[in-house]
């Protein structure tokens, strides 16, 4: 009995290639390509044994056989690459995140300074200002004595009454207090003392009299105020005058009873007294 290629009449062409050519994978052993019939030429003779018989045949042109385009080269390897890809992309994440912490820590530091900058710069604009109003209020002081003194002599009267008032609104408005008050406590930081009793109605040392008020700006004092102190304790009593009472002389109280005059003798006197005792010796 014949074999199906013999029965046809046409040859039969089997794919022994090891990679598929429409897929580009490998085939597996078992795996053949399928039969083609080719158009006839005659009388074919059986090549199948041949073939397998042959040194290098079929089977060992499948084993030899090349990759195909669509294989991929390593891919027994594609456990190792996966493996330096993850480490690799770890260790660009810690670079990356240790590159944010620096910018992060260098932005925080930078607003940081440039808080403060601005905190000294308007500190300082404060400090320039309450310096300039000080120095223009420095000058007016002399001026408000004149307008207290005024004040209290009934001599504000008048248009000098209404520019008076006027400057005292204006530098209340700019920041100008005056303190000083009868009976306080004398404070030597605000107050300076004038004058100095002692006084038993008093527990402490205590501004009796102010004397001139003092001028501040904010905490800033232009001018202490001057004051008069009285410290506790017994007031002194008026001294003695040194000089002569008025019922005594320049020289004493005998002088003034006996009424005359007293004549000193000089240095030389005991000689002119011995010699007007002689003169009188002569005459007896």
């Amino acid at each position: 009995m014949s074999s199906p290629e013999e029965t046809n009449g046409k040859p039969v062409i089997r794919d022994l290639r090891r990679i598929d050519p429409a897929t580009g994978q490998v085939r597996g052993s078992g795996q053949g390509g399928s039969a083609q019939p080719g158009p006839s030429r005659g009388p074919s003779k059986p090549r199948g044994k041949h073939a397998a018989s042959r040194p290098g045949g079929a089977a060992s042109m499948g084993a030899a056989a090349p990759a195909g385009p669509g294989a991929r080269p390593g891919a027994g390897r594609a456990g190792p690459d996966r493996a330096d890809e993850a480490t690799r992309a770890a260790t660009d994440l810690q670079a990356a995140e240790q590159q944010l912490a620096e910018r992060t820590a260098d932005l925080q530091r930078v607003t940081a300074e440039y808080a403060n900058y601005r905190k000294r710069v308007e500190r300082d604009r404060a400090a320039v200002r309450e310096q300039a109003v000080a120095n223009v209020l420095s000058g007016l002081v002399p001026v408000l004595d004149d307008i207290g003194r005024a004040r209290e002599h009934e001599e504000l009267v008048g248009g000098f009454k209404s520019v008076a008032e006027s400057l005292e609104a204006a530098v209340t408005k700019l920041g100008l207090e005056s303190f000083g008050e009868d009976g306080e406590p004398f404070d030597p930081k605000v107050h300076e003392a004038l004058m100095h009793s002692y006084s038993p109605d008093v527990t402490e040392p205590t501004c009796i009299k102010i004397l001139q008020p003092g001028y501040r700006v904010g905490e800033r004092i232009l001018r202490p105020a001057r004051v008069e102190v009285a410290e506790p304790g017994e007031a002194e009593a008026p001294a003695e005058p040194d000089g002569p009472g008025p019922d005594e002389g320049p020289d004493g109280p005998d002088d003034a009873a006996g009424g005359g005059e007293v004549h000193h003798q000089p240095s030389g006197g005991s000689g002119d007294a011995s010699g007007r005792q002689e003169t009188s010796a002569d005459d007896d």
